[in-house]
């Protein structure tokens, strides 16, 4: 039938096996249009737009079972779509941003040119935050932070940073595939950054009333947005609601 494809044709148009396609069966996430009389599986465009999705999100990290979720969870396939799209768009920005700070990298390496720290850590500066840090909690704060973060060796610097750059991902992640800010999923994300956090903070504990408040920020601080949108539209307002959900599921 015009409009239709083999479980071996669309496997290969994919990139994928056709034993991955029957395992997508077995699960729901991907049932064949129609079953032939000779009990092969034959796939519509219907089929080509969830198999799609279902590989987008593989990408993203989602394990199967979240991903049954989602697309359960989902009202319309083309919004889903222009979102997913849109967070492709700003990974391929990112991308090229990665591609030109290496290529600088490996050039002045292989001509033994001295590396600038600013060309490494793309423009960071921690000290713009410190009248922020210093109002919000502290002269104290700010300056054990900063003694702390001139400890640091260039390489736990980058470290330290690559750190909060692939937290920061994962949460646009999670929002891209519509994650709910209470799941398991998001909060272990939660976690991960409260206790990157708390390597900031020398190993203070970083309370509830400090992690709320950091939302807040994220959000009504354009220049803390800016980090955090960068991975999708209201990824902020996500990182915030995903606070507080932590704080209430885990009271003082």
């Amino acid at each position: 039938m015009a409009g239709e494809w083999s479980i071996q044709d669309l496997a290969k148009a994919a990139g994928t096996t056709s034993r991955t396609l029957r395992h997508y069966g077995q699960l729901g996430l991907l049932e064949p249009s129609r079953i032939g009389a000779n009990g092969y599986r034959y796939y519509d465009q219907n089929s080509l737009v969830r198999l799609q999705r279902i590989l987008l999100l593989r990408e993203l990290g989602l394990g199967l079972p979240v991903i049954a979720e989602v697309l359960a969870g989902e009202q319309n396939t083309t919004d889903a779509l222009r979102t997913h799209l849109e967070l492709l768009r700003q990974q391929q920005d990112r991308i090229a941003r990665q591609i030109d700070s290496v290529s600088t990298t490996l050039h002045k390496t292989e001509r033994g040119e001295p590396l600038m720290a600013a060309e490494v850590f793309d423009g960071f500066d921690h000290t713009q935050y410190k009248e922020e840090v210093t109002q919000r909690w502290g002269k104290e704060a700010y300056e054990s932070g900063d003694r702390w973060w001139r400890s640091l060796s260039e390489e736990g610097k980058q470290q330290f940073l690559q750190t909060q750059l692939d937290i920061a991902a994962d949460f646009g992640k999670a929002h891209a595939a519509g994650l709910p800010v209470d799941g398991d999923t998001v909060q272990a994300i939660v976690e991960r950054h409260r206790a990157w956090l708390g390597d900031g903070t020398q190993g203070r504990p970083v309370t509830n009333e400090y992690l709320v408040g950091l939302g807040e920020m994220y959000v009504a601080d354009p220049r803390f947005r800016k980090n955090y949108d960068v991975h999708g539209e209201n990824t902020a307002e996500y990182i915030r609601d995903a606070f507080r959900a932590y704080a209430a599921a885990h009271p003082a």
